[in-house]
């Protein structure tokens, strides 16, 4: 009997062989290198640059087309591990790629989801913090920073008031990855309680904070998306799992609300990448025992797949001139719903903008134009797998050749401070509590 398990077991790809265990940095890397040689078909391994100590940030890609850019296809991705003694995070990203790649071509949503979808796995933003931890603490420990002693959730360009940090090279590498491709949806995995957090995590009387809490002109889509991954994992949507800890009704929050955090990556995802990332608490127990894993796993399995299908939300499609050429660089935004650092087409003038079920106007600009309006539907139902598909034609007359290729950034400085204190953004949703500020160490 056991020569014939052990025969079975050399036949199966290696991913498959995955323990519930912590995978230090070697281990993980063997396991993501096997998966990227085992699917060289559906998968691409990359480091985005290295943390203080010369670790590697290892990306893992997973789609059908992971070797080019498609037009059409999203990029969404997961980011692990930001605080070195945050660990479920990171182990349940390692599950989460072996259950996608060994479930392709037998699993038709899984099939559905890696043809339709680049997804970007980085199951460890802090390695120094994680290999730092000697004796696991369920609250803190000196693995949360980085080997600078830095917090990397304190340590991106704030909307809202300056940043004055040194930018850590982990940090930076991320910033870098982030403008080099066109992610439309994320969520940053952390520990230390259970709840997702959706942004603002700062904020200025423009966003609401008189009221307690910190708005985005998309509130009703972030709401959604916290509802999504909370709404299936049966102890996150109770709200009350963790004792000594605030709770949070429907498993949800917004994060000024639950404590204003400056620096943080979600705000800074949102705000100049165009991406809409949420946090997601995980757990009460910041580095519990690894017997819990398969309970992390099975709670979370459903809320981490349902999660990345909310990337096919709302409309995309391509902005183009008269004569058929896609124009990079040209403002696509929701007329009532304006960004403070505007939403725009990329080089190949795709433009992605998760919208709820509803009628929108698009306003369309590109600079020394009046703005193009047009009306999109998005209906109840969209097809599966695909946000509405909208390509716009513009129909300016002349040459539209004075757009810049690349695209101008906005300047990383505090966006919001001068702002007027009313705004669109501070009306109250339908999901909004009212919550506040406890144990500031968690996010």
């Amino acid at each position: 009997m056991q020569v014939a398990r052990l025969c079975l077991g050399l036949l199966l790809p290696a991913a498959a062989a995955l323990e519930f265990a912590y995978h230090h940095q070697e281990q993980m890397e063997a396991f993501l290198k096997t998966v990227a040689r085992n699917y060289s078909s559906i998968t691409r391994l990359h480091s985005i640059g290295k943390s203080v100590q010369g670790r590697n940030l290892w990306v893992l890609v997973v789609g059908r087309f992971p070797k080019e850019h498609r037009v059409g296809i999203p990029e969404f991705k997961y980011v692990a591990n930001m605080h070195g003694d945050e660990t479920v995070g990171r182990e349940l990203l390692l599950h989460l790629i072996e259950h996608l790649v060994t479930r392709d071509g037998k699993d038709l949503e899984i099939t559905n989801l890696i043809n339709s979808t680049r997804m970007h796995f980085m199951p460890s933003m802090n390695p120094d913090g994680f290999e730092a931890v000697r004796k696991p603490d369920c609250f803190y420990s000196n693995g949360r920073e980085n080997s600078n002693h830095y917090d990397l959730n304190r340590n991106f360009p704030d909307a809202f008031e300056p940043n004055d940090v040194s930018r850590q090279p982990e940090a930076a590498a991320v910033m870098a990855w982030l403008e080099a491709e066109t992610f439309v949806l994320s969520a940053n995995l952390h520990g230390g309680a259970l709840v997702a957090s959706y942004p603002f995590d700062n904020g200025v009387p423009a966003t609401g904070t008189s009221h307690s809490r910190s708005l985005t002109p998309d509130d009703d889509v972030f709401q959604h998306l916290a509802h999504v991954y909370a709404s299936r994992n049966p102890t996150m949507k109770k709200g009350d799992q963790c004792k000594d800890k605030m709770d949070f009704p429907n498993g949800i929050t917004n994060g000024y609300a639950w404590y204003p955090l400056r620096g943080g990556m979600q705000d800074y995802n949102y705000i100049w990448e165009q991406c809409f990332e949420i946090t997601l608490e995980l757990s009460c127990c910041k580095y519990p025992h690894e017997e819990k894993l398969p309970f992390f796993w099975n709670k979370n399995k459903a809320s981490l797949i349902e999660y990345i299908k909310q990337v096919h939300l709302g409309v995309k499609g391509q902005v183009f001139d008269q004569n058929g050429n896609p124009l990079p660089n040209v403002i696509v935004e929701v007329q009532d719903r304006k960004h403070i650092c505007p939403y725009k087409t990329n080089k190949l003038g795709e433009y992605y903008l998760l919208l709820l079920p509803g009628s929108y106007v698009l306003n369309v600009t590109v600079p020394g134009h009046d703005p193009y309006l047009t009306k999109v539907v998005i209906p109840e139902k969209s097809e599966k797998f695909s946000a509405l598909k909208k390509d716009i034609l513009l129909p300016f007359r002349g040459q539209l050749d004075s757009i810049p290729v690349s695209t101008p950034l906005c300047p990383k400085i505090p966006l919001y401070r001068n702002l007027p204190s009313h705004s669109a953004a501070t009306k109250p949703g339908l999901f909004i509590f009212l919550v506040t500020a406890f144990h500031i160490f968690v996010k």
